[in-house]
């Protein structure tokens, strides 16, 4: 008997959910059920009805509707907010019922009443995601109601969504009912904090790497901390560098508590000012100030933990203290050289590399147990391998990878480092494995996120690379790398819209780089390729000369430009710079990533083009 053929239609779907359900059903189990029913069948079905909507699955907490239009579902999503706001009345906060509502425009599976499909899980992913009583909706739907629905919207940009395939577009319908909810105050939930970016007071911009270590310190330790939700650096350091007001952003990230701080570092000293406040009334609940000498770092780093600790009365496990209190090095100069290490890696340019290898190797000179220091050796190596011709060999990579897994084997970056490695010498399944361990370990490290991505890409493999890079511009709000690679990836897709999105977002990030770093070709190379896909010819040119003209002789830089030149329709002078870069590719990775890169469509029948690949693959020897 011929299988029945699954039955397909477009819908869109709202997906809605009780805020803080749990702690309503456990302060009043009987009265919660009764007040969801009233809301049930006073507010949400008649406002779903009058909107032509069909309600298809009811959970305790949730509901999920059909809309034959998208207008429909976001008029139903506004109204419905408005309508709940009404019905909370003079309700105290901690009984009111709030909501939070995703709306999606998509392709579902029918089965019998049921509707199936990630027409429906992104819905409900953007639900998830939305402030209490706010409603995100997806690009689809946003691009059928712009302009039909009497509502702002702001855009959010594209956000990787879990177990979503591709990213997806998100914009907030703006000037909804204000929500008040009151953060749950029972035992058994976790008192929720973020800590904003540690604010450089030297004076110096080039000191930005020292106060955001810190950060980013902090929040590992408080997030070894089981009692505690800690929200995570990707989203926090979206507020660096911009005028904060505390209640607005414990709002906006869902929190209760917010640390926030300062550090000033002069010569052997150091100034560290961190504050406690309640994100509900902007009331201090804690605030010190440590003037010490630089080797206290680490002291005053494991006292801000505890003082947040005793603050919020949280209950701190035995493996959890001793968690905090191990340190990755006990050498306060070692930390400062790797943190200065890590800062000039992010440029991938060959100074900035060669740089960045000596900050790390005078890390270990000063500490030879740092773990960390070794895998950045590794990094910075393998860069300069595949893209500089240093001569550095792929067994010496793996060696100084090897050792920081043998201080640390549950290093995530020293997995993501070998990784790397494997994947210079053309081990490709060995490579695989590594970036699966990194990110079992630590899936927000941004290493792990962006080289397996660059595996996935130069292999062809554009839907995975797609959403590994799409998580690694997520983890790092600085990167522009990402954003230029995945404008790549969206035109070998054939997704012009993501391409164009994301070419704006990498223009934004590479001239905010290029402020910081005037003298680096990174931003200004990349930006050069942004600026071609968009077609804004004069610019690109701009940039791409501006990038040359800082460093005429790096073979990242010349490889953009020519890509950029590519674009733009200039194949002489793109293969001009061709010509310096590919005689010297003696990786895998380099051969393969000129063949797959969509930027260089436009030279591929070119007669000097063919030459110079087969030049490359014929004198390539693989790299064991």
């Amino acid at each position: 008997m011929a299988e029945e053929p699954v039955r397909r239609r477009l819908a869109a779907v709202l997906a809605a959910d009780v805020v803080g359900y749990s702690r309503l059903m456990g302060q009043d189990e009987a009265g919660t059920m009764s007040m969801l029913k009233a809301r049930r069948k006073g507010v949400l079905e008649p406002i779903v009805d009058r909107h032509q909507g069909r309600i298809f699955k009811v959970t305790g907490d949730g509901v999920l509707v059909e809309f034959g239009s998208a207008v429909n579902a976001v008029q139903c999503a506004v109204e419905l907010q408005h309508g709940m706001a009404a019905a909370n009345g003079d309700l105290p906060e901690a009984r009111q019922i709030v909501l939070r509502i995703g709306v999606n425009l998509g392709d579902v599976m029918v089965e019998g009443s049921d509707l199936y499909g990630d027409g429906v899980n992104i819905s409900a992913r953007l639900e998830g995601l939305a402030e209490p009583g706010g409603v995100l909706i997806s690009g689809t739907a946003f691009d059928y109601v712009k302009n039909k629905v009497n509502a702002g919207f702001q855009d959010l940009g594209t956000q990787v969504l879990k177990n979503i395939a591709e990213p997806v577009r998100v914009y907030r319908v703006q000037d909804m009912p204000r929500t008040p909810v009151t953060a749950p105050n029972d035992a058994a939930a976790k008192p929720s904090i973020a800590v904003l970016p540690f604010a450089n007071m030297s004076g110096d911009p080039e000191q930005e790497y020292f106060s955001d270590g810190i950060t980013e310190d902090v929040i590992t330790d408080l997030s070894k901390i089981s009692g505690l939700h800690v929200v995570a650096r990707n989203t926090v350091f979206t507020y660096k560098g911009r005028p904060v007001k505390i209640q607005q952003a414990a709002h906006e990230l869902g929190v209760r508590y917010v640390l926030e701080g300062s550090v000033r570092k002069a010569g052997s000293r150091i100034r560290v000012t961190a504050q406690l406040i309640d994100g509900r009334d902007g009331g201090h609940l804690w605030a010190d100030r440590y003037d010490r000498e630089l080797t206290d770092i680490f002291a005053i780093q494991d006292e801000i933990t505890h003082a947040i600790v005793d603050q919020l009365k949280v209950k701190l496990l035995p493996e959890e203290k001793k968690a905090i209190e191990a340190s990755a090095t006990e050498n306060v100069e070692a930390y400062t050289y790797y943190l200065r290490g890590r800062q000039f890696f992010q440029e991938w340019t060959k100074p900035y590399l060669l740089l960045a290898r000596r900050m790390f190797a005078k890390a270990i000179e000063l500490d030879p147990r740092y773990a960390r220091a070794y895998a950045g050796i590794a990094d910075c190596e393998s860069a300069l391998h595949v893209w500089h011709v240093a001569e550095v060999s792929i067994e010496n990579i793996l060696s100084m990878s090897a050792k920081a897994l043998a201080l640390d084997p549950n290093l995530a970056e020293a997995h993501a480092s070998r990784g790397l490695a494997l994947h210079h010498g053309d081990r490709r399944e060995e490579a695989v494995a590594e970036f699966e361990r990194a990110l079992a370990l630590d899936p927000n490290l941004y290493e792990a996120n962006f080289f397996y991505a660059r595996l996935r890409l130069s292999h062809g493999d554009f839907e995975h690379a797609a959403r590994l890079f799409a998580r690694a511009a997520e983890i790092r709000p600085d990167d522009y790398l990402s954003p230029v690679l995945l404008m790549s990836v969206c035109r070998s897709l054939g997704r012009d819209a993501d391409r164009e999105r994301w070419a704006r977002l990498a223009i934004e990030r590479s001239e905010r780089a290029l402020n910081l770093h005037p003298e680096s070709s990174g931003p200004a190379c990349r930006g050069a390729l942004a600026l071609a896909h968009l077609g804004e010819r004069d610019r690109a040119e701009n940039w791409a000369a501006r990038a040359l003209a800082i460093d005429p002789e790096d073979t990242v830089t010349q490889y953009n430009v020519a890509c950029t030149y590519a674009i733009l329709g200039e194949c002489e002078h793109a293969i001009d710079l061709l010509e310096k870069v590919m005689p010297n590719s003696s990786s895998l990775e380099q051969v393969l990533w000129f063949k797959n890169d969509s930027d260089l469509d436009a030279v591929r029948s070119h007669p000097r083009y063919l030459e110079l690949i087969a030049t490359i693959e014929a004198q390539r020897v693989p790299n064991r």
